[in-house]
């Protein structure tokens, strides 16, 4: 068999059964192997697009996303997708072709060092020399991609090594079974300010859903009663139902979410990295608070805030092992009280859409089996705070690179990951544009994607920030020469319809929800409205600004 060849069994026989790419002429051995092989491959329109569609298609079903692209301009416009994938934890493997081997270094048509670009973006990279090699390295690639901090890692095979004659098939083998190791002496010290604290609060990041602890956070909140906060990549994790799950903290996040945890003094921390938009000034977050920090990566672990109690290890693990202390009944009113005092609410304006409503009406009707995927902007701060999520693999959304142009192929990945789940998109003029053309990919595949664009003819988030902070002065944030997106929509068979005012919200929230296939509702809302409350650069979170 050939290097292509081997390949492409390999692939099947770590159970991928869907991939994203685009070809080109370092790869094409590999493309022609595909034409005999028992795998989908889905012809995306960008290399940008596949890596993202890959990444959307690991999020919904938590596998490995695979994506595959030619040399060159090729592989460089999957490194957007790398990035976002490390930046989030997501597992991805990347195969690009590569020039042959004896014309690397000679800039040959199409060569690029990948490899050396990929390096800050990637768990590891390789350059296949040896075709040989290729069995042992995909198996390597794909385990480390989603053991421990899952992430995304690099295979490079220049031509010549798809092309030659590969000695013997690869050979089978079960997934490696890693003890999880369990720090008790940590999980003592843990347990003294547990039983210690008066005011506990549980930081909920996207580690609890990525490590398939949901069950084990529920039964862990149910048993102590602990409030709790989520990140933008944790919404879900806690629950709709939980009483004292206050939602999102930081930046955009609720005013009693950031108070409590302004006032704890313990901050348990579940699969979360104290970033920076969650923490405002980090020397003022917290700041009564002793900290218990729970991450599959030690490296995480004293990187922004000194841990009290560091404990390295898997989130199911030690959510089964920490001590169920009650909360305080005095702690859990007061929460509930901040809770009940600050929750997002969205009026319905009376003469034009205002968006928080809008979402909110649309996750009432949607229900909370369907799954939203967001691009990167007002909106999906709007998404994230003022529609309901019950599991955090019901809302797909660029956190750590917040990428633009990530929502629509996202949506395709996600919805070819489970076809029976309802899949919408919640999208901005700006964002959209990005990768529009992925409008056929959905055409071509048929898929069922609902799109819902928020046009406010603007930059919004840009805009709003220039408005606060640069004393109004807007730079390059007009899109009011927007095309005219139902006309784009239709071109590529997407039936839809536009809406203006309110009246008309309630009748095509419901047509858009129904359709068989994809359907398209371009919302006009006005350019000047911000996504509110909100923390200033450089400000602790309980100087939260609001409109």
């Amino acid at each position: 068999m050939t290097g292509a060849q081997c390949l492409v069994e390999c692939l099947q026989q770590q159970g991928v059964h869907t991939l994203f790419g685009y070809p080109g002429g370092a790869i094409m051995p590999i493309y022609d192997a595909l034409v005999d092989a028992e795998l989908t491959h889905v012809l995306c329109r960008h290399e940008q697009g596949a890596a993202l569609a890959a990444i959307g298609y690991a999020r919904a079903s938590n596998q490995v996303g695979v994506v595959m692209a030619t040399s060159g301009p090729g592989a460089t416009n999957l490194i957007t997708g790398l990035a976002d994938a490390m930046m989030d934890s997501i597992p991805l493997v990347a195969i690009t072709g590569q020039v042959p081997s004896n014309a690397i270094g000679s800039d040959a048509f199409q060569e690029i060092d990948v490899l050396g670009l990929s390096l800050a973006c990637t768990k590891h990279s390789y350059l296949v020399t040896d075709p040989a090699e290729l069995p042992a390295i995909i198996e390597e690639a794909f385990a480390l991609a989603k053991s421990g901090k899952p992430g995304p890692v690099l295979v490079d095979i220049p031509k010549d090594v798809q092309q030659a004659a590969v000695g013997r098939r690869p050979a089978a083998k079960g997934p490696a079974q890693g003890a999880t190791r369990v720090d008790f002496v940590a999980l003592g010290r843990a347990e003294t300010l547990l039983r210690s604290a008066k005011r506990p609060i549980a930081y909920v990041g996207g580690g609890i859903g990525m490590g398939n602890a949901i069950e084990e956070l529920r039964d862990f909140l149910a048993a102590t009663g602990m409030p709790a906060v989520e990140t933008l990549k944790g919404l879900g994790s806690c629950g709709l139902d939980y009483e004292y799950n206050l939602g999102m903290l930081g930046m955009h996040g609720s005013r009693g979410a950031n108070m409590a945890v302004q006032e704890c003094d313990l901050l348990l921390v579940l699969g979360a990295r104290f970033d920076d938009r969650v923490t405002g000034k980090l020397i003022e977050f917290a700041p009564h608070a002793r900290v218990i920090h729970v991450d599959i990566d030690a490296a995480e672990l004293g990187k922004r805030r000194h841990a009290d109690v560091a404990l390295a290890m898997d989130a199911k693990a030690a959510l089964k092992q920490l001590a169920r202390v009650p909360a305080g009944a005095d702690w859990q009113a007061h929460c509930a009280a901040y809770k009940a005092e600050h929750s997002f609410s969205a009026p319905r304006a009376p003469d034009h859409i205002h968006a928080p409503w809008l979402l909110a009406e649309l996750s009432r009707k949607a229900g909370r089996q369907a799954r939203v995927c967001c691009d990167v902007g007002q909106h999906q701060m709007w998404v994230a705070q003022h529609m309901g999520f019950d599991h955090p693999s019901r809302h797909i959304s660029s956190g750590g690179l917040g990428t633009m142009g990530f929502g629509l192929p996202a949506a395709i990945g996600a919805k070819l990951a489970e076809p029976g789940t309802q899949t919408l998109l919640v999208t901005g003029d700006g964002s959209i544009m990005m990768n529009i053309q992925e409008l056929a990919t959905v055409k071509r595949m048929g898929l069922a994607v609902k799109i819902l664009l928020l046009d406010n003819q603007r930059l919004g988030m840009v805009r709003q920030w220039q408005s606060l902070f640069f004393d109004g002065r807007h730079s390059e944030v007009d899109l009011s020469d927007n095309p005219d997106f139902l006309t784009i929509a239709s071109a590529f068979e997407i039936p839809g319809e536009r809406l203006s005012h309110p009246d008309q919200v309630d009748g095509a929230l419901d047509r858009f929800l129904a359709a068989d296939g994809s359907y398209f509702l371009h919302v006009a809302i006005p350019s000047d409205l911000g996504v509110w409350p909100l923390v200033p650069p450089g400000k602790g979170n309980h100087q939260m600004m609001e409109a």
